[in-house]
């Protein structure tokens, strides 16, 4: 496996911009023998800028619904991208793709357009404060909303009045949940849930009908919404929307990621009670209404349906799962595998804090062409088919072979 591109930007970026790189996908994210840069991406495979190609199970960290340059949404945004990128206005497709959302998702009567998931909740917490006329936000300790002040899992830069209304709680805790609701008191505008819990480095985790009916009260009890934060899940658990599994409907919902399978749009949706604060409140970008995402997200929303995308994600992710169950246990390894199976975390039992029995998983499943992450949940595409499954699985084969060699040669 070359590196030799990778080393020299990696170079070249370190003089240009601040530590080489920003954000979650630096190269500090990810394992450490990981390329930074990349050339290209084709369904269920990856290559970076050495020509090293790997089966992606990151799908740009989630973006990618259905797969890397599908044709359909490629020819749908080059359309629209040939008569005009950045208008005045947005073009018809903005309408078209609010209704096609509306029918689709089952709590949305209107929908508005952003360009990423800290748009798109931060816009939530507005409208949600603009229509309850309340400031309290609950929200699940650890959980990860956006990169702004409000949310951010950083502290560096952040003050505490950009704070002063955040309350948490505990996931899945109803206990917990009821002391954030009782302490916001009359001041309670929303109540925070991500689709399922999928904080970094640790089990994932879905909410229990008790704790999501909990929420669903507590709200209605106080005149607060509901917000479910979609951004990372929407689309591959539910078309509808992803607590649907637990049969709650939110008061206001965010997306993005794999809205228009790589094309940077994102979006709010809300019932019919939030529609006034929705119209009132000032959030806006110039770049907002491009045409051709929208273009894309249609195009997106469509092949989901016709191909009904979440159960060939789900068959996919189980055999997955199924694979590296057998696999590990035949080398003596156990595996704690969570979240749905269309995005799934795969930990070693007894593994340290730092997750080194992953991550050196990982780097052995790369060199054999396969990328995943050892602390951060997957993402499974519809380009993810049972034949890409089963590469992958005689890749990840040799990986916990050679784990299994080392932990001889060690002994």
């Amino acid at each position: 496996m070359t590196k030799e591109m990778s080393c020299r930007l990696r170079d070249r970026a370190n003089r240009v911009i601040p530590g080489g790189m920003w954000g979650h996908q630096r190269a500090a994210a990810v394992p450490s023998e990981f390329p930074q840069f990349f050339d290209s991406g084709h369904g269920a495979r990856l290559r970076d800028v050495d020509g090293n190609e790997y089966i992606d199970f990151m799908c740009a960290w989630g973006p990618m619904i259905l797969g890397h340059q599908s044709p359909v949404v490629e020819e749908a945004a080059a359309r629209q991208a040939a008569r005009g990128i950045c208008l005045n206005g947005p073009t018809e497709h903005t309408v078209e793709l609010a209704e096609l959302v509306v029918d689709t998702i089952d709590h949305a009567d209107w929908a508005l357009f952003q360009k990423n998931g800290s748009d798109a909740m931060t816009g939530c917490v507005t409208i949600a404060r603009a229509g309850s006329g309340k400031r309290k936000i609950l929200v699940a300790r650890g959980a990860y909303h956006g990169a702004v002040p409000w949310c951010s899992p950083s502290l560096v830069g952040i003050t505490s009045e950009d704070r002063a209304h955040i309350l948490y709680f505990e996931w899945n805790d109803t206990d917990s949940l009821a002391a954030a609701v009782a302490e916001a008191g009359d001041d309670l505008a929303a109540i925070i849930v991500s689709a399922f819990r999928h904080d970094l480095n640790r089990a994932m985790e879905m909410p229990t009908p008790a704790f999501s009916q909990a929420a669903r009260t507590a709200c209605d009890k106080a005149g607060a919404a509901l917000i479910v934060d979609d951004v990372r899940a929407g689309f591959r658990l539910d078309l509808g929307g992803s607590w649907n599994l637990m049969g709650i409907q939110p008061d206001l919902s965010a997306w993005s990621k794999a809205i228009a399978n790589g094309h940077p749009l994102a979006m709010i949706t809300g019932t019919e009670r939030f529609r006034d604060a929705a119209q009132n409140v000032f959030i806006t970008g110039s770049f907002w209404y491009g045409g051709a995402p929208m273009a894309a997200a249609i195009a997106t929303l469509r092949e989901l349906h016709r191909l009904d995308a979440p159960e060939l994600m789900r068959a996919a992710g189980q055999r997955l799962r199924d694979g590296l169950d057998e696999q590990a246990a035949r080398h003596g390894f156990e595996l704690v595998q969570t979240g749905p199976p269309a995005m799934p975390l795969i930990q070693f039992l007894g593994d340290d804090a730092s997750a080194s029995l992953g991550e050196q998983f990982c780097n052995e499943a790369l060199r054999r062409g396969v990328y995943m992450h050892h602390q951060h949940n997957m993402f499974l595409s519809t380009a993810h088919n049972f034949a890409e499954i089963d590469t992958a699985l005689e890749a990840t084969e040799g990986a916990f072979a050679e784990m299994a060699r080392g932990r001889q040669r060690d002994a």
